[in-house]
């Protein structure tokens, strides 16, 4: 019988299945004006679709196209840096296409 080692899975083959309904002019998430390093830092860590960044020169953005509408961000950081977070409006967001 032969071993089988860890299996890798990348995630962005997972994500890129997934269809997305983008409301450009109506987002479900909104920041503050000036989120602090350091509560802006936890969303980069725990946003499971990496919506959440911050580049070398530590410019802080986000781009909410490609939200996977778990809540994480909103549990994460509500109040502080997420001031608004619902659910995309009908026939708007992910659908899930994978599983």
């Amino acid at each position: 019988m032969s071993k089988v080692g860890p299996v890798t899975v990348d995630m962005a083959d997972y994500l890129g299945v997934n269809k997305y309904a983008v409301d450009e002019g109506n987002p479900h998430i909104e920041l503050a004006v000036d989120p602090g390093r350091e509560e802006f830092l936890k969303l980069v860590r725990v946003c499971p679709a990496a919506l959440y960044k911050i580049d070398a020169a530590g410019n802080q953005t986000f781009d909410f196209a490609g939200c996977l509408e778990c809540g994480t961000c909103r549990i994460a950081a509500g109040g502080t840096v997420v001031i608004e977070w619902h659910f995309p409006g009908p026939t708007m967001g992910v659908q899930y296409r994978y599983g």
